[in-house]
């Protein structure tokens, strides 16, 4: 049986200290997550991956990178990709000049900013990206505005699966975020807890519908901090009935479902309590999560005065000593089918291959 290894974690600084180490070492710690205090240059990135990869080669290491204002590393030659409404614009202005051919060149837009993104993170060590962002942009919230592709849910689909068809062409997977949707909630759930009062039958129709149109795509999924009442009292990450009942039965999703991270408002009060990071952890993989997010580490230490993710794992290892938490075979096997199947291009191999400079002549 292959370990089920949930928690991703963060580290500090620019290279692994010695207690990161023996975090990443624990049984229950699957990958990292990295963030810009991460990033120096292109060759202090490229360490810092294989010393985590030297820890352990099935970590997971992991980045928000979408392009825009969520693209954590900008410099040294990384290409600035275009926030995503950027290509949702590209379709619309297209759209009034030239009919049929507005969406065949904004997917192919779609397509080489993918490939792009893909190609540089995998040349410096990176294994995934948490994109795309499968939001609607309803013009409401601030948080997600425009890192969302388009309003119109078959745009979102349309474009979104274009730009993971790049992202799978330079061996990197994906995951597709907030599910069921974030984008009609103007709350921020980084500081907020948001309620979207729609009902279920609305946002199946429109926010939800591109997990079931690209669940076979769709490589793993990121649930929001929102709560939907009317469907269940709990965030979606946090309850059963979206994750297990709608995501996975109804939408047939059968990826790997990642927690947004534990550290954000959304995620600090259930039923109405405060909770730990531990209950929250717990809550999430018993709702159906495979891996669960602890991040800001070195804010929530100064904060706290402890070890959080040490707290959390020992929490962790108590409850699966006391059966409150199960391992889950299936959620092992969905973190390794995350992990890049084909050797990376080296950065300047990949300055001299041929699709790649194609690709970056056609990003905005």
């Amino acid at each position: 049986m292959t370990q089920h290894a949930p928690l991703i974690i963060d580290i500090a600084d620019l290279s692994l200290s010695r207690l990161e180490r023996q975090r990443l070492k624990h049984p229950l710690v699957g990958g990292v997550i990295l963030f810009g205090r991460n990033w120096q240059d292109r060759s202090q990135l490229t360490r810092l991956c294989r010393a985590i990869k030297g820890v352990r080669r099935d970590l997971l290491i992991c980045v928000d990178h979408e392009g825009g204002r969520v693209q954590r590393f900008k410099t040294d030659g990384f290409t600035h990709l275009p926030p995503m409404r950027a290509l949702g614009e590209l379709w619309l202005r297209d759209g009034k000049t030239a009919e049929g051919r507005a969406a065949l060149h904004a997917c192919n837009v779609a397509t080489a900013c993918g490939y792009v993104l893909g190609a540089e993170l995998r040349a410096c060590g990176v294994d995934l990206s948490f994109t795309p962002v499968l939001d609607l942009d309803y013009g409401e919230s601030s948080v997600i505005g425009d890192r969302a592709l388009a309003r119109d849910e078959r745009v979102v689909s349309l474009l979104a699966k274009s730009l993971m068809h790049g992202l799978l062409k330079s061996g990197m997977t994906n995951c597709g975020k907030h599910f069921p949707g974030h984008g009609f909630v103007a709350a921020d759930s980084h500081t907020d807890i948001p309620v979207d009062q729609r009902s279920l039958k609305t946002i199946l129709e429109h926010d939800a519908a591109p997990y079931g149109w690209l669940n076979t795509t769709l490589c793993s999924v990121m649930p929001a901090h929102v709560v939907y009442p009317r469907v269940d009292a709990r965030p979606a990450g946090f309850s059963s009935r979206w994750l297990e009942t709608i995501l996975r039965g109804q939408l047939r999703f059968d990826g790997a479902i990642f927690s947004d991270e534990l550290s954000m408002a959304g995620a600090r009060a259930i039923d109405g309590h405060p909770i730990s990071y531990t209950q929250a952890a717990l809550l999430a993989l018993n709702a159906g999560c495979d891996m669960v997010l602890l991040c800001n580490q070195k804010q929530l230490d100064s904060e706290g005065g402890g070890w959080t993710v040490d707290t959390v794992l020992e929490g962790l290892t108590e409850a699966l000593v006391k059966g409150q938490w199960q391992p889950c075979d299936a959620s092992a096997q969905r973190r390794l089918a995350l992990l890049p199947r084909t050797p990376a291009l080296a950065w300047d191999d990949l300055m001299l291959q041929a699709d790649y400079m194609h690709a970056l002549d056609l990003v905005p």
